[in-house]
């Protein structure tokens, strides 16, 4: 998802930077190159080896015998940079930077470099909410560079409050929005269904289906990265929410249709991939239904069909649609695609091994309203949801 970027993330001293081993780790796996520059003061909590033998690279600090050296060292990470990351950051550092100070390595690269620079701060409550780092915080966004806020809770110290370094994931969530390109879809409007929904029979029982709700999260990730306002409208699930998503949580059909009818006119695009219980109970028990002797049977009656309300309504709004089989694949989506008025279709045979649910990778086609038929091999979905996406901005741009 990095490839052919390169983060230098500057460590400062402080008890939060055990956590910056994990930010370089996840950075590595996303094929991110990573040089680290450590101050004197953060190599007494992590050792520069550490962060060695997980970014593959030499760390720099602040020890170096010949100056000339350390101009050269200096400027070369500030171009190669794509990212300046300093995590965690501390109110020396930032006032170094406020008041245009660059006495080391970390500094220099900072004030040198072109590069977006993103601070992370962590520091000790009373430390955070003094007015001097406050006002040198809104310095520094004046001038353009970027700051992850704190998160609250219980430092090390023992006070609670702000001042905690984001979990590791939320760092790297915003670096990777930061640097994914293409950002063909800012401002675009996208909202997504996803998951299954849960059909009550009674307070403890439920109809509902295998629908991991991985394919609908994968294509919200996939949208929100580049640069759609996206929300989710999610069956339950247990998945978490993507980054920059705003997903409101359903339970049944009836539940998710509201939301979505309430909503759709607040969008450009919407894609319907939640695996919607087409029936649900004519009669929900108030008490749970006693184990008895003889066999049950169970009154069904059809739910609303929200992408052929939605598809009656859409006006010039894009509508995607999912079409899940087990036989007569392409003839089963167009014949949904024509009846749900759908701009495109998304249809996968879940019989095949690799494109069923519950798992990381899919099998698709695609069959557009002109009706054009793209066919995709075993991916992951979230490459695969970057092949929707293209294919929708496809028709958005027409």
């Amino acid at each position: 998802m990095l490839s052919g970027k390169t983060v230098v993330i500057g460590v400062c001293g402080g008890i939060a930077a055990y956590k910056i081993v994990e930010v370089v780790s996840r950075l590595r796996k996303l094929n991110a190159e990573v040089c680290v520059i450590m101050t004197d003061n953060a190599a007494e909590f992590v050792t520069p080896l550490t962060f060695q033998s997980i970014s593959h690279n030499p760390v720099v600090t602040e020890m170096f015998e010949k100056p000339s050296n350390w101009d050269i060292e200096h400027i070369t990470l500030a171009r190669k940079a794509d990212l300046v990351l300093i995590a965690p950051a501390t109110a020396n550092v930032i006032g170094k930077i406020a008041n245009g100070i660059a006495d080391n390595m970390l500094t220099t690269v900072i004030m040198a470099t072109k590069a977006p620079v993103l601070f992370v701060p962590a520091m000790n409550t009373a430390m955070y909410d003094n007015p001097i780092l406050q006002e040198n915080i809104s310095k520094l966004k004046k001038f353009g560079y970027g700051f992850l806020n704190t998160e609250e809770g219980l430092m090390a110290c023992g006070t609670v409050g702000k001042g905690r370094l984001p979990d590791p994931s939320v760092i790297v969530n915003r670096i990777i929005d930061i640097l994914y390109s293409p950002k063909d879809m800012t401002k675009v409007k996208v909202m997504i269904t996803a998951g299954p929904t849960w059909e009550a029979i009674d307070p403890v029982r439920y109809i509902s289906n295998h629908s991991s709700g991985k394919m609908g999260y994968a294509i919200a990730e996939a949208a929100a990265l580049r640069g759609a306002e996206v929300s989710l409208i999610s069956g339950p699930v247990s998945i978490d929410v993507p980054f920059n998503v705003k997903r409101v949580d359903v339970n049944s059909a009836e539940e998710m249709y509201n939301e979505v009818m309430q909503n759709y006119e607040k969008n450009e695009i919407i894609i319907m991939v939640a695996a919607v219980a087409d029936y649900k109970c004519s009669q929900i028990s108030d008490k749970k239904i006693k184990k008895t002797e003889n066999d049950m049977s169970i009154s069904l009656k059809r739910n609303p069909d929200i992408a052929k309300e939605l598809g009656k309504v859409k006006g010039k709004r894009i509508l995607v649609g999912a079409s899940a089989e087990t036989n007569d694949l392409v003839s089963n989506a167009r014949s949904k695609l024509d009846s749900k008025n759908l701009d495109m279709i998304i249809a996968n045979d879940v019989t095949m091994e690799g494109a069923g649910f519950g798992v990381d990778t899919n099998i698709v086609k695609i069959i557009k309203r002109d009706g054009m038929l793209l066919e995709f091999p075993l991916m992951s979905k979230k490459e695969l949801a970057h092949k929707i996406l293209d294919e929708v901005m496809s028709i958005y741009r027409i």
